[in-house]
């Protein structure tokens, strides 16, 4: 019903007031139309009476008549109470005392009960035992609006990723990658651009998207896009992806190249964000492509996860030096260590180096002087529609 964590508490919870009262059963129901669904149930030796997903009409159980008011929440012995007796489910069970206190939402609806029983009556239950009860159910009922509040959180994260696909408010730029040496095209980074009110960014997006089960079809389909647009580029300039590690492993990436024999016109970009749970079979994933001449990039090296293990797993091509080691890198001795540092290791290991978000006519001159093999950002192009890049495209492509 919630997350793991609230799950685990409300369970404790359960159990806490069940021991604490002396009852034989506690539970936490959700009214579902006219049936009442037990979620958690703490029932030691009688899970045949009451388990979760167990569904009982309101009409054969106390709840709805408590929350209506014909049944006290407090009943220390049924045999005293004329209502409870005349219902069939009292002897039944049987049911010799109860307690029961509606869950209520911040909006006053009546989500459920958070209810105790016993088969023998109990004359020692009182209202102090009784505000006892209400304290926990006061925290399973912000327990479950947190649950609710959640969830619809996500859905309305779902909808709207949904919505920006099918009605085409999800587009495709591409940013150059430019030679430090001589200013040419290199290739282009195919990045994904969302148009909404508020703007929210691309990483945003991807994030959500990873959030309610559709990571996989959003990078995807970015890919399978700018697959279609390949062939408006010229053959002498590649096209760099993004991909998250686990959503290389799917079905729906590797179809994406089925039919492709010549993959030396892509490069794959694996962020360093995404930690990798098992380079073994990531590696087995990419190998396919790789053979058909895919290169392979570490995205944003130096601003996530173990950088040069990282690369050194993946046995990439290309290492793409993050913004944050970019920016101000001229000014900063630190940040050019850094650079001097991995541009170093990337002539020993044969990879190439690209710098990512040059802004500036100082940043530039810097990583060239480092030995920066190309690099891309607002001063070396920016990102559009593809048709917008055709006229510049020079003759160089990535080395292989």
């Amino acid at each position: 019903m919630a997350g793991d964590a609230s799950k685990l508490s409300l369970q404790r919870a359960l159990s806490a007031v069940r021991q604490h009262l002396n009852m034989d059963v506690a539970y936490l129901s959700r009214i579902d139309g006219n049936d009442s669904v037990f979620e958690l149930v703490d029932a030691p030796g009688l899970e045949e009476l009451a388990k979760p997903g167990d569904r009982k009409s309101l009409d054969d159980v106390y709840c709805k008549h408590i929350v209506e008011g014909r049944l006290p929440e407090l009943i220390p012995d049924t045999g005293d109470n004329d209502f409870a007796l005349a219902m069939p489910i009292t002897k039944m069970v049987p049911i010799g005392s109860h307690m029961s206190i509606p869950l209520r939402l911040p909006d006053g609806e009546v989500y459920g009960m958070f209810c105790c029983l016993s088969a023998k009556p109990n004359p020692s239950l009182n209202e102090r035992d009784l505000n006892t009860m209400r304290m926990f159910a006061d925290l399973a009922a912000e327990r479950v609006a947190e649950r609710i509040k959640h969830e619809r959180q996500l859905d309305a994260k779902k909808q709207a990723i949904e919505a920006a696909i099918e009605t085409d408010r999800f587009q495709l730029v591409f940013q150059p990658i430019v030679s430090l040496s001589n200013g040419s095209i290199q290739g282009f980074e195919s990045l994904s651009r969302f148009s909404s009110e508020p703007y929210r960014p691309p990483n945003l997006w991807f994030s959500d998207a990873q959030s309610v089960g559709l990571g996989t079809k959003l990078e995807c389909l970015a890919i399978q896009r700018a697959l279609d647009q390949i062939k408006l580029i010229t053959d002498s300039a590649y096209v760099s992806l993004n991909i998250s590690p686990d959503n290389v492993m799917t079905d729906t990436f590797k179809s994406l190249f089925a039919g492709r024999r010549d993959l030396s016109r892509l490069m794959l970009e694996i962020t360093e964000h995404s930690q990798v749970r098992d380079y073994q079979a990531l590696l087995r994933a990419l190998q396919p492509l790789r053979e058909r001449g895919l290169k392979l990039a570490v995205d944003d090296a130096g601003a996530g996860y173990a950088s040069l293990t990282h690369i050194i797993q993946l046995n990439a091509d290309v290492i793409k030096l993050d913004m944050s080691l970019v920016r101000g890198i001229d000014s900063d001795n630190a940040k050019r260590s850094l650079a001097a540092g991995m541009v170093m290791f990337a002539r020993e290991m044969g990879i190439k180096v690209i710098a990512e978000g040059i802004e500036t006519n100082a940043e530039r001159d810097t990583l060239k002087g480092l030995g920066i093999f190309a690099g891309q950002g607002f001063l070396l192009g920016r990102p559009n529609p593809i048709e917008a890049h055709l006229g510049q495209i020079s003759d160089a492509r990535i080395a292989g």
